[in-house]
């Protein structure tokens, strides 16, 4: 058979040759489905093998159920953390959709830190106790706390420097809060490695003192002494603020109401309701120089309330007293205005005490700032009076009395406002630790290592 035979076919053999290509020509179809089918089984059990592979081999080890961090941090603790945290930096966190997402973690410091200096019953209640307050209250917050480090927003370090009260004068003796401060940020960034990682940025502190982080009470001794270097990155949650540059506020920080005792507020307010009678116009007891010269040779509360005694103290209108009184908070329940002046720094407990009691807050500090303005319009429930102005207060709080006084004290008995200016074990809706952390998630997440390490990728 010739070439030209095999590639033409004769007449007899075309009708079995158009058969044969109509059988081959289906048989490859058939083929051809089949491969791509078997193709597409494969392309998607390999797809499935690598992505489940991916989400196992990134999926975090919650810390708080391996219990890799304790008081000391052990060799085989660092290598599990170094690789848990090397995994879980690869993983895109994400950003707290919503503030009720915000997560602090709260180091467990040795009891030198905090719990040891509770012995002392003063320590949970003076003034300066927001620091005591602040930590219980996070500790409490099951929202917002979180027992897995790699999952915070911030870092909670709890410690308590308020609470070493003079023998003297019973008054606290903050000198030593550097030094102990120092040594807790030693003891957490030797045993953990958040604050190596932000320097320090995403770490709050507690300052509840006169001037804040500068820690003395004299002003001129806090500018000289300064905020210490080692917390000059950190966020400080502080009563000390001022609406000019001052050295003492010059770090990232949360301006927090002094501790008041929500107990002794509601004890008192069940005896004297807000809307009960007011018999006393201008209230003020505390101190108040007879000569403005204090023993240490310093103006206190820059001459004002010497100006305050001089000037009304023969004054029916106003309530003054310079001795102390346990009970005055049931004469501030009675009082229409309460009189607020600096003392050696621009705040005062007086400011909370007033405003929790319903009488109206007359502040005598130039500068100062407050609290939580996005919860408190300080401008619709107070006075502000210069201080140079001490001398016509009679005259500016006749003046109110007889125009504005009645939406004044209508705005101040907001329950919303007190509740705002008041620290509770357990964290209320509103109240003045969770104005805290609204101000840390709309102000300070910048400053997040999280943030940094996700957000940016």
């Amino acid at each position: 058979m010739t070439a030209s035979e095999l590639q033409k076919p004769t007449k007899k053999s075309r009708g079995l040759y158009v058969k044969m290509k109509i059988l081959h020509k289906g048989r490859q179809l058939e083929k051809s489905l089949f491969s791509k089918y078997y193709q597409w089984i494969l392309w998607f059990s390999f797809t499935l093998y690598f992505l489940t592979s991916f989400v196992i081999t990134n999926k975090p080890i919650p810390l708080s159920k391996t219990h890799v961090f304790g008081s000391r941090f052990s060799l085989a603790s660092r290598v599990l953390f170094d690789s848990v945290n090397k995994t879980s930096q690869q993983s895109k966190l994400k950003k707290p959709a919503t503030f009720k997402d915000l997560k602090i973690y709260i180091y467990e410091l040795s009891s030198e830190y905090n719990e040891k200096w509770l012995s002392n019953k003063r320590c949970s209640s003076h003034l300066f106790a927001s620091e005591v307050a602040i930590h219980r209250a996070l500790l409490n917050a099951y929202d917002f706390r979180t027992l897995d480090p790699t999952e915070a927003d911030f870092f909670f370090v709890p410690v308590y420097v308020s609470c070493n009260f003079s023998t003297a004068n019973g008054f606290p003796d903050i000198g030593h809060a550097p030094s102990l401060l120092f040594s807790a940020i030693q003891s957490i960034s030797t045993n953990f490695p958040f604050w190596n990682h932000s320097r320090g940025s995403d770490h709050i502190f507690v300052a509840s003192h006169d001037y804040g982080a500068c820690f003395h009470a004299m002003e001129d001794r806090a500018i000289d002494g300064g905020i210490p270097e080692f917390l000059k990155n950190s966020i400080i949650l502080q009563t000390f603020g001022v609406n000019y540059r001052h050295p003492c506020q010059d770090v990232e920080n949360v301006l927090i109401p002094p501790y008041i005792s929500p107990e002794i507020i509601g004890k008192t307010l069940e005896k004297a309701p807000l809307t009960g009678n007011r018999d006393i116009m201008v209230f003020f007891r505390g101190k108040m120089e007879v000569h403005p010269k204090n023993v240490s040779g310093k103006f206190y509360s820059k001459r004002v309330r010497t100006q305050i005694w001089r000037r009304y103290k023969g004054d029916k209108r106003f309530y003054l007293h310079r001795n102390r009184f346990t009970g005055y908070h049931s004469e501030i329940a009675r009082s229409v205005f309460c009189l607020c002046p600096l003392g050696w720094a621009p705040w005062s407990p007086r400011l909370v005490e007033s405003v929790a009691l319903g009488c109206v807050p007359v502040i005598i500090a130039d500068g100062i700032r407050l609290p939580f303005p996005s919860a408190v319009k300080w401008a619709e429930i107070s006075l502000t009076v210069a201080e140079r102005d001490v001398g016509k207060l009679g005259q500016i709080l006749e003046h109110v009395a007889a125009t504005n006084l009645s939406t004044i004290q209508r705005n101040l008995w907001d329950p919303a406002v007190k509740h705002a200016l008041l620290f509770n074990d357990h964290m209320q809706e509103g109240d003045a630790t969770w104005q805290v952390l609204i101000s840390l998630y709309n102000n300070k997440l910048d400053g997040s290592y999280k943030k940094s390490r996700v957000w940016s990728q």
